[in-house]
């Protein structure tokens, strides 16, 4: 789930709509996730990010609960 940022270089923070986009949800969708705790974001400055590992782990656990 790597995105490419500038120069190929690959993003670790996402904002949150490039985040609800890489998990195929809607903008509110993610808020609520992160409101729950559930996703965990980091501030800098006025933005709330979330990083790339935080989705990829949040998207394993949901695998592993269906099973």
């Amino acid at each position: 789930m790597k995105s490419a940022g500038i120069a190929g270089v690959p993003r670790l923070l996402l904002g949150v709509d490039d985040a609800a986009d890489s998990l195929g949800i809607r903008r509110t969708k993610m808020y609520e996730l992160l409101a729950s705790g559930v996703i965990p974001t980091i501030r800098i400055g006025r933005r709330r990010l979330v990083a790339v590992s935080a989705l990829e782990a949040y998207v394993e656990q949901r695998l592993r609960e269906r099973v």
